[in-house]
């Protein structure tokens, strides 16, 4: 066989895993001769069946000549090819096209589908009024029962009975026999085609009349015949007549686009400019002239330099320079590609009930109603406990250093007592945001949010240190989702259910159905939680930064599995998804109304979906308002309006109306007394009349704006303890920095005077008390220390003081050794005795005579 013919059988044969139908009806099987069928019938062209799953391809003519309708199954999964349209599963879809079993997308001039699940594609050419080719391939055996008009072997004298086979019922239509037709055109081209297709010359040209024939005028369907001869027959002589003796010109490309006949099957775009080169083929295509892109953002077939490209977001184009910003980051669009800042925003731990997304964005499902360890760090930890009924949270425990706070029946308790505004301790700033949520802010690098009505929901920011030290079921936070389920025990578990028991703690109360587990609330939830898929719905505009899959399972399920209303399980569920995307900056709108989830607020507060309680409450007007320093995610709720704030009784109330917070109390609006001053209540802000008339330079101090540590203020208590159960008392008391000396004047600490025996003396003096000498110095006494000589007497009647100055009586009547060195065995070099003797009648002891005996001298009585 020559190498021309070799050719030729190569493409008529094609390869063994190649099926093509072109023109008005060939048809070029796996295996064996093509053949011809004129037919607006509807025909299996291939169909098989792998592990169960079915594949096929169906197509019909019309009267054109051309395929106007392609259907294509995949594992139950219906591709329509109709009208220049793709339509899956009955709706249309745009190129390119992602599905779990397939891909669709542009392949140079024609459209290619490529099977997820099998090495099975199919390809075809749109051109006006239908598809004028079209080629199934079957990249290895798949099936021995393999069915349709590519058949799977030679079928030579069957051809009949393989084409009725393949027929679809359809009583409209009709096949007909090909007709006995001479075509100058076919003479022609086949007279020159001799040398490559030799034997099968006469085939070939039988085929060419068929397909012409009626569509003599129509290029579209008998030019593909003579391109696939002459590209396969690959001879210079060939490819440079064919087109001008049958009238084909080449493909024409629109806008700026270049034909190429092998050129790259993908061309290099605004969103890919530089497709992989695994993945690029070579076909025939339309691209675009050196140094240009394809302008695939805008309308139009434009190519523009890469770097004038623009971006895409959010089915939004922006020109290249142009910068698009969010509550998160700052994003410049550059040559087609965004350049984005580092991402402000805390990534979180979300716990909404059984469902948990880690500070890495793991997100899983708890298999038990237990008390779990939420998250733990060094000096903090949070434990969440289920309901014995229902799948909601009972009260969330968070434990900082040795302070315990308690979330649960839509209040806060610390200590016993209920926080009904602001409250802040050592480790921790506790406040309302709205009637629903409460912010913890603490000392130990951990923020959080808790929801507590409808339902106890939990938000934990990043935490700001020690993440690696961080434990529980929202992980570590070290941006690694992989290590998510590290167990109590320290080994990485494979799923969540292990994961999540290890940090349970003390009994559980039954397990969390995965499933539903009532057919009337899956109904009611598959249709009511659709709204969150909806493509123009109010949830919309935040699908391009969270996409909704998750959301829309955990609503389905917590309505199925509900323990209270349908209707309140939806809210629920659809308040979750609507509070991430105002995370993100993302406002959705009036979704509660829209959807029948309004909320009635208590007494005269308002609901709001970006509820603030900086400077909305009667407190915050009688100071600086910490909670304005705070960095807050919004919160829905109810909550003050404009121009109202929150007064004592939660109700919300004017300016004039609201009560004054001061040091030690609260004042009704109106003149109040306080610590015998008098004061005056309005708008919420106390003032209090300077009515000391205080001299020597002090100022007048007023206990309601705030506490003041009097004792602090003189000399006098520098040197004594603090007695922290002493009250404010307003009056006169020296400035910030300045102390009250002994004589009533405001003197500087290095000034301050100090006090010996009643006496006052100024700083430098000196006392001499018991043999040390002291100097006054910032109201204290510096002495020093000096010996200072022992001293032993008796006197009266038996009155003895030791040298340590301790006093005693004894009335003996014999001689006493008072004082002396020789001690045991040591020689002395003195002693003092003294005799005491009855000195009258009532026998009291004298002293009377003292005997001093020293080393040189014989005893002396004195």
């Amino acid at each position: 066989m020559t190498t021309q013919r070799w050719i030729l059988v190569f493409i008529f044969s094609l390869a063994s895993d190649t099926c093509r139908t072109f023109g008005s009806g060939i048809v070029q099987p796996f295996k064996g001769e093509s053949y011809y069928v004129r037919s607006d019938c509807p025909f299996t062209l291939t169909s098989f069946t792998v592990n169960r799953g079915e594949y096929s391809v169906t197509i019909r003519r019309g009267r054109n000549g051309l395929l106007v309708q392609v259907e294509i199954i995949i594992n139950k999964v219906m591709t329509l090819l109709q009208n220049g349209h793709v339509v899956v599963q009955n709706k249309s879809v745009s190129l390119p096209y992602d599905h779990t079993y397939q891909h669709i997308v542009k392949y140079g001039i024609y459209t290619k589908l490529r099977s997820s699940l099998l090495p099975f594609t199919v390809t075809w050419h749109n051109v006006d009024g239908g598809i004028n080719s079209l080629w199934v391939t079957l990249e290895s055996e798949l099936s021995t029962d393999m069915c349709g008009l590519c058949g799977k072997q030679n079928l030579a004298g069957h051809r009949h009975e393989l084409i009725r086979d393949s027929q679809l019922h359809d009583l409209r239509c009709k096949t007909r026999d090909p007709v006995l037709q001479k075509n100058h055109v076919c003479s022609q081209f086949f007279r020159k085609t001799k040398s490559c297709l030799q034997d099968n010359n006469s085939h070939f040209h039988q085929l060419c009349r068929d397909n012409i024939f009626g569509f003599e005028n129509s290029h579209e369907v008998f030019c593909p015949f003579f391109q696939e001869v002459a590209s396969q027959c690959n001879q210079s002589r060939i490819n440079r007549f064919w087109r001008r003796l049958t009238r084909c010109e080449k493909p024409s490309c629109p806008g700026d686009l270049i034909y190429e006949k092998k050129g790259p099957a993908f061309i290099p775009s605004c969103s890919n400019p530089d497709p992989a080169p695994f993945y690029q083929e070579l076909t025939e295509t339309c691209v675009c002239p050196r140094d240009k892109v394809f302008n695939n953002h805008a309308i139009g077939h434009h190519c523009i330099p890469e770097s004038s490209c623009s971006c895409e977001f959010a089915g939004k184009s922006y020109g290249n320079g142009e910068i698009r910003s969010s509550k998160c980051q700052s994003c410049t669009c550059h040559g087609g590609k965004w350049r984005c800042s580092e991402n402000l925003c805390h990534r979180k731990c979300v716990i909404e009930g059984q469902f948990v997304t880690t500070f890495d964005g793991k997100q899983y499902v708890l298999p038990r109603k237990c008390l779990y360890v939420a998250s733990k760090g060094p000096n903090w930890m949070i434990t969440i406990q289920f309901n014995q009924k229902g799948l909601s949270l009972r009260k969330v425990m968070v434990h900082l250093s040795k302070e315990l706070f308690v979330f649960k029946n839509s209040k806060v308790v610390f200590e016993g007592r209920e926080i009904m505004e602001f409250h802040q301790t050592d480790h921790a700033q506790v406040y309302w945001l709205s009637s629903m949520f409460v912010q913890v802010h603490t000392t130990c690098g951990i923020h959080f949010q808790i929801q507590l009505s409808p339902e106890i929901q939990l938000f934990i920011d990043t935490p700001d240190k020690s993440n690696d030290k961080i434990k529980g079921l929202c992980g570590n936070s070290n941006s690694d989702t992989t290590d998510d389920f590290t167990a109590n025990s320290g080994i990485i578990e494979n799923s969540a259910q292990p994961f999540a028991l290890s940090w349970s703690l003390g009994h559980c109360h039954g397990n969390i159905p995965s499933n539903c587990t009532n057919r009337e609330n899956e109904n009611y939830a598959h249709e009511k939680c659709a709204v969150l898929h909806q493509p123009t719905g109010m949830f919309a505009k935040c699908h391009p930064h969270i996409p909704t899959d998750y959301y829309y399972t955990a609503c389905i399920q917590r309505i199925c599995n509900t323990g209270r209303s349908r209707r309140e399980a939806l809210c629920i569920g659809l308040a979750s998804y609507a509070k991430a995307c105002d995370g993100l900056g993302v406002v959705i709108g009036d979704w509660r109304r829209n959807t029948g989830c309004n909320l009635k607020c208590q007494k005269n507060q308002e609901f709001s979906y970006n509820m603030h309680t900086c400077n909305r409450t009667c407190t915050s007007l009688s100071g600086h308002d910490i909670r304005c320093d705070m960095d807050d995610d919004p919160v829905e709720g109810c909550g003050c309006p404009e121009g109202t704030y929150l007064n004592q009784g939660q109700t919300c109330s004017p300016k004039k109306e609201c009560a004054c917070t001061y040091y030690g109390g609260i004042a009704d609006p109106g003149p109040v007394v306080i610590s015998r001053q008098k004061c005056n209540c309005e708008n919420g802000v106390l003032s209090c009349l300077p009515d000391c008339d205080c001299k020597n330079g002090k100022v007048c101090v007023s206990c309601s704006e705030g506490p003041v540590n009097i004792v602090k203020k003189t000399c006098d208590h520098i040197g004594k303890p603090l007695d922290t159960s002493e009250t404010c008392e307003s009056g006169c008391y020296c400035p910030d920095h300045q102390y009250e000396d002994h004589f009533g004047n405001c003197v500087s600490l290095d000034e301050c005077t100090c006090v010996f025996s009643g006496k006052a003396f100024r700083t430098g003096q000196q006392v001499n008390s018991r043999c040390k000498t002291c100097t006054c110095y910032r109201g204290m006494w510096q002495c020093t220390e000096k010996p200072c000589p022992g001293q032993c007497q008796v006197y009266g009647d038996g009155h003895y003081q030791t040298f340590d100055s301790k006093w005693y009586r004894f009335s003996g009547q014999c001689l006493y050794t008072l004082v002396q060195d020789s001690c045991g065995n040591k020689k002395g070099t003195f002693s003092v005795r003294v005799e005491s003797v009855p000195c009258n009648q009532n026998t009291l002891t004298c002293s009377r005579n003292i005997i001093l005996k020293l080393q040189e001298f014989q005893s002396l009585k004195v």
